[in-house]
């Protein structure tokens, strides 16, 4: 069975290009500045935003199935435009799509988002997303849609690299106190993404971690896991920073829990000691 990961060259898709790789799947994975680093991978250009190079890539290649993790911060036309095109591909090709999305599409609020929730985004990221989801299901309403949060792991993960940022002497980073999210290990995202891969579950689907922590929260648990001096952190608020993004942001996981083999472990677990 091969596998088309694209967006393999980001953080999520090298794991789960290495997960494959590991179980034996003959991987192709899909890069647009540079390839990744995972060894055993046909590595393979695309813009995703090219519907016909996307649709030749998957004509050329035919994999039984196809996980989409591209995505660019603020650019509408990879998050949105490009999963429609990797969808509408997969489609024409007959192959089992998993497409990742992410908590941005709720605009926040106190009680935990459950799988089905219709999306409320307030930020253009979550808007963008929250029309890629609209998209993948109406082009192909078989495919798995996962909605994770903050992806943490080692030094690579951009959300780990910003508490580093903002532990760093003099950075004047602020990290918000009143943000809330539910972030998950990297290696318990990717293997939740290859048992989608081999089951039939349709539609959306929350996988993310059991424990909510703020921003600052996370930085102090990223400064206790590296020996840095957590004073160094400078706390704000979203609201006193008057910024478009949503606050509190739980997804409820349990179906998830119930339905996979793989424990999605708590970041407190994740980054102690």
């Amino acid at each position: 069975m091969t596998l088309l990961i694209v967006g393999a060259s980001g953080y999520l898709g090298g794991e789960l290009c290495r997960r494959a790789v590991a179980a034996g799947l003959p991987v192709v994975g899909t890069y647009h500045r540079a390839p990744g680093t995972p060894d055993g991978v046909d590595w393979q250009p695309l813009d995703v935003r090219d519907r016909a190079a996307v649709r030749a890539l998957v004509g050329r290649v035919r994999p039984a199935a196809v996980v989409n993790s591209a995505s660019v911060y603020g650019d509408w036309a990879v998050c949105a435009d490009g999963a429609g095109n990797v969808a509408l591909a997969s489609a024409e090709a007959g192959a089992r799509l998993v497409h990742i999305s992410t908590d941005a599409v709720h605009g926040g609020r106190a009680e935990p988002y459950r799988d089905d929730e219709v999306p409320t985004p307030i930020m253009a990221y979550g808007a963008a997303k929250a029309a890629a989801e609209t998209a993948v299901r109406l082009v192909a309403p078989a495919a798995a849609l996962v909605r994770t949060s903050l992806i943490v792991g080692d030094e690579r993960s951009r959300q780990i690299r910003r508490c580093l940022d903002a532990l760093s002497p003099g950075s004047g980073m602020r990290m918000f106190s009143d943000e809330i999210r539910c972030p998950v290990d990297v290696s318990d995202l990717a293997s939740a993404v290859l048992e989608l891969v081999d089951s039939d579950h349709a539609g959306l689907l929350n996988v993310a971690g059991p424990d909510s922590v703020s921003r600052v929260e996370l930085a102090l648990l990223v400064a206790g896991r590296y020996g840095l001096d957590p004073a160094r952190l400078t706390v704000g608020t979203i609201a006193d920073a008057g910024v478009p993004r949503p606050a509190v942001i739980r997804l409820d996981s349990s179906h998830a829990a119930d339905l996979l083999k793989t424990r999605l472990r708590g970041v407190r677990e994740l980054l102690a000691g």
